[in-house]
């Protein structure tokens, strides 16, 4: 069977993507499907990324209302394509990540995934981070393996860039191998300050941003941040970069109008995405971007006006839809689990070697 599904809850805590494929030359997306986070669970599931009280519990029914949601998107999918579960091979599950610290060694994704093999009636492959750190790695990205799978370089230098609630980059040349890392806040902290100022819970094109004008003062404050001056293998998530890191920034300096605010987040997003191409790939020919950040033209602009002599656009220039890239790689990662085929890159987390990723759960 080559029918893979793939389910990926991301950090910006929006919804779950699900995405149908087939295991083939080429990989093949056939069908997709979204699913909006109930605010309840979207709250709970942020509130179990800090500390609190009677957690232990509290992650344990998070992820079961996880497990049913995402059984609920994958068995309306199947019927809307008219497909049998008996069809598909496995499901690969990122889960929700609610903890990642590799330096301390560990990563914390939940979503039960026995429950949901229970639910669909389909084998599960879930857990894919904890081998690689285990292994001595970031356990983050794991998307450059996919990346490198699913882009022809046909011979260039080429970055495809992922903005999600966090950006990454995967880093794809010729004769080399795959190298990739995180660049720091991709919208987590536009969505979460806009939300604080306008209720809305993300900044439609960039246009709130795009009123603003860049803070300087406050730019080169939050670039200070220590984790910009590090070189890959490195990762980040809400443990560094939240609400709270923004608001010790501004209460250092004179008080700046909201718009303002937004339009120099949107600039650290850029800045600290094309700051990290420049040191670590030499002229690179073309920016692919996916994830939601694809969709904020002012980003998307900027990008493109920091990075005169690349070509930037979005993933669809090659037909791959944006939304779909990271829900289609956690499918390819339940393929790849099930065939023995190493997944990470040491070049991209820092692992000791090559790891098999993911724990199976029968159908």
């Amino acid at each position: 069977m080559s029918l893979y599904i793939g389910v990926m809850s991301g950090t910006s805590l929006d919804g779950l993507d699900i995405a149908l494929i087939e295991q083939g030359q080429p990989l093949e997306l056939l069908a997709t499907l979204y699913i909006p986070m109930p605010d309840d669970l979207r709250n709970e599931l942020l509130g179990l990324c800090a500390s609190g009280p009677d957690e232990i519990a509290r992650a344990a029914l998070a992820e079961q209302r996880w497990a049913r949601l995402a059984a609920h998107g994958i068995n309306q999918l199947l019927e809307q394509e008219q497909i049998s579960s008996s069809a598909i091979r496995a499901i690969g599950s990122h889960g929700q990540t609610i903890r990642h610290e590799p330096a301390r060694g560990f990563t914390v994704q939940i979503g039960n995934p026995a429950l949901l093999a229970e639910l669909t009636g389909i084998t599960v492959v879930s857990d894919f981070r904890r081998r690689d750190v285990a292994a001595g790695g970031q356990g983050a990205p794991l998307v450059p393996a996919f990346h490198e799978a699913l882009f022809e370089t046909q011979g260039e230098r080429l970055a495809v860039l992922n903005v999600g609630g966090f950006s990454n980059l995967s880093l794809i040349e010729t004769g080399k191998p795959v190298s990739g890392f995180d660049c720091g806040p991709g919208n987590v902290l536009l969505d979460a300050w806009i939300n604080a100022n306008q209720g809305q819970s993300f900044d439609r094109d960039g246009a709130w941003a795009a009123s603003g004008t860049i803070v300087p003062a406050l730019l080169q404050d939050l670039l200070s941040d220590p984790f910009f001056a590090g070189t890959g293998p490195k990762s980040t998530g809400r443990e560094v970069f939240n609400l709270p890191w923004l608001q010790q920034h501004l209460a250092r300096l004179p008080a700046c109008a909201a718009q303002d605010v937004q339009a120099t987040l949107l600039e650290l997003t850029a800045l600290t995405i094309v700051d990290s191409l420049r040191a670590a790939q030499h002229e690179t020919q073309a920016l692919l971007v996916c994830g939601g950040g694809a969709h904020n033209s002012a980003l998307m602009q900027r990008l493109a006006g920091l990075l005169p002599n690349t070509r930037v656009s979005s993933t669809a220039a090659c037909g791959i839809d944006p939304d779909w890239v990271e829900a289609m790689a956690f499918a390819w990662l339940a393929h790849c689990c099930l065939e023995g085929i190493a997944a990470n890159r040491p070049s991209v987390t820092g692992a000791r070697g090559l790891r098999v990723l993911g724990a199976i759960y029968p159908a």
